[in-house]
């Protein structure tokens, strides 16, 4: 992995910040999940396995890339459930799952021009000292998270593997995209789970829960980020 993100090439298309993250993630085989992955990628692995994340925190000051944030719709609570890949090329990113927001414009515009598959819920965060704790309702399924901070995380090769993610695939108009990032590396904190209710929102995404506490965990108070043009190749057999 490379812990610093390679530059973006000109145009920038959209920057924001990333706030209050907490980094949840299950190892699991790539084969239990490698039918989610986009034509012409595959599960990325760490030591032969892969890994689910669930990652709720605050989205602000999201615009153009230059000026100012947009108002209101530019700031908003965000949980997504991630896998991770890595494409014919070499280039590794995300896949999303879901992409859950409190923003109800926000999920339309993301999902008519990016096609991610960002969805509506009622949300919340907060703060009480060094703990953190996450709510979210979807269509009858509730979900929350709380974590106490720890001391800072010597950043290693699996928190590398897991956070230094430098684009997003996506398969839309039959093409496999990615959406290339770049952000500061993380400064990550330990953190204990102190509460978590997720097994029916991983299930709403066609997940197996996996039935124990996740393997990693972590926290992040932000970085700023900016995405670059997207770039797509037809997918094989289309």
């Amino acid at each position: 992995m490379w812990p610093a993100a390679p530059a973006l090439q000109q145009p920038l298309i959209l920057r924001q910040r990333w706030l209050d993250l907490t980094f949840l993630h299950w190892a699991v085989e790539p084969a239990a999940v490698a039918h989610f992955f986009p034509p012409g990628t595959r599960p990325d692995t760490f030591e032969g396995r892969t890994y689910v994340g669930l990652v709720p925190f605050r989205m602000v000051d999201t615009g153009l890339p230059h000026g100012p944030g947009v108002p209101y719709f530019g700031s908003f609570l965000e949980t997504n459930i991630r896998l991770y890949s890595i494409d014919e090329t070499g280039r590794r990113g995300v896949v999303f799952l879901s992409l859950d927001a409190n923003r109800l414009a926000v999920v339309a515009a993301a999902r008519t021009v990016f096609g991610l598959p960002y969805r509506w819920a009622r949300m919340s965060h907060a703060r009480d000292g060094n703990h953190h704790t996450y709510t979210s309702r979807l269509r009858g399924i509730e979900s929350a998270v709380g974590v106490s901070l720890g001391e800072r995380l010597p950043v290693g090769p699996l928190e590398d593997f897991l956070t230094a993610r430098w684009g997003l695939h996506i398969e839309r108009a039959g093409r496999t995209w990615y959406l290339p990032n770049e952000h500061p590396p993380w400064i990550l904190h330990s953190a204990t789970l102190t509460s978590l209710e997720a097994d029916a929102l991983l299930k709403s995404v066609g997940l197996v829960p996996p039935g124990r506490p996740p393997d990693h965990v972590a926290f992040s108070a932000g970085v700023p980020a900016a995405f670059g043009l997207p770039s797509g190749q037809p997918s094989p057999g289309r």
